[in-house]
């Protein structure tokens, strides 16, 4: 893997860790769930053949570091940080974005409000359940998560959140998040030490992010309008999900293909090499 180059930027009531790769056209890539950059460590490098290609831990994460440990987040702001991201890196010049779940939340606001700046945005089963027919049902979920992390703490919390994910009928929990606890196995050093960082991250996900997040209803009628560069994906073995439900949503409201990736919720981990080609492609379209 290449040896990415770091820096920090300073936004607004945050400082962000940031990575940059490779030489060409920026591509900023947008984490989702309580993953940082080190989420695109499988398909950033093979990118960097093309693209600079730039990620960052989201504010209150990882390395990206808040001013105020309490601070209300709003989705408003994350797009912000991602848009300072683009000011930095590709000044005056519009550029690619790919966010997942969570991240494509973000991504999608960016893009509705600051347009001039996104050539091109690949948004990857962003759960915007407001969008849905049955939209009541996931609030009363959402309430229930933060009701079990307040009264029974983090993991039971994540247990009632991976059950609303899953498929009608399916009896297993959907991989939502990256976040579900997995048997002891023993990890190379690197991976392990992004395991801790996620876990790490999970009381802020749970807590701050996920009710924030998936309250937010993004503005379709501006979609529509800007739908010649948006790309609607989700995964090939995400059918009936809850995160893959408004991505299919939204495609069908705007006319538009829905992409497949490889995998589920998080393809981009268990198939990389696969999904970064595709990715590639996309952007290549």
């Amino acid at each position: 893997m290449t040896e990415p180059t770091t820096g920090s930027l300073r936004v607004n009531g945050a400082t962000l860790h940031y990575e940059v790769r490779g030489r060409g056209p920026l591509l900023l890539l947008i984490p989702g769930g309580a993953g940082g950059a080190a989420s695109f460590d499988g398909i950033a490098d093979d990118l960097a053949a093309e693209y600079t290609v730039a990620t960052y831990d989201p504010r209150g994460m990882s390395g990206s570091t808040l001013d105020d440990s309490e601070a209300e987040q709003r989705v408003a702001e994350h797009a912000d940080d991602a848009f300072r991201m683009l000011d930095m890196l590709s000044p005056g010049e519009p550029a690619r974005v790919f966010g997942v779940s969570s991240g494509a939340i973000a991504a999608l606001h960016l893009l509705t409000t600051r347009p001039e700046r996104v050539e091109r945005l690949v948004a990857h089963e962003p759960p915007v359940v407001e969008v849905l027919p049955d939209a009541h049902e996931h609030r009363a979920l959402l309430a229930r998560v933060q009701e079990t992390f307040r009264a029974q703490g983090l993991m039971p919390a994540m247990a009632v959140f991976a059950e609303g994910m899953r498929k009608d009928g399916d009896t297993t929990a959907g991989d939502t998040t990256e976040t579900e606890p997995k048997g002891e196995i023993e990890l190379p050093p690197q991976a392990a030490a992004r395991a801790e960082r996620t876990m790490a991250n999970l009381p802020y996900f749970v807590g701050r992010i996920v009710p924030v997040f998936m309250a937010y209803a993004p503005d379709i009628h501006r979609l529509e309008a800007l739908s010649d560069r948006l790309v609607l994906a989700g995964g090939r073995e995400s059918h009936g999900e809850l995160p893959y439900r408004p991505a299919a949503f939204l495609a069908e409201r705007l006319g538009t293909e829905l992409l497949h990736f490889p995998g589920g919720h998080t393809g981009l981990t268990t198939h990389p090499a696969e999904f970064g080609e595709l990715l590639r492609k996309t952007f290549l379209a």
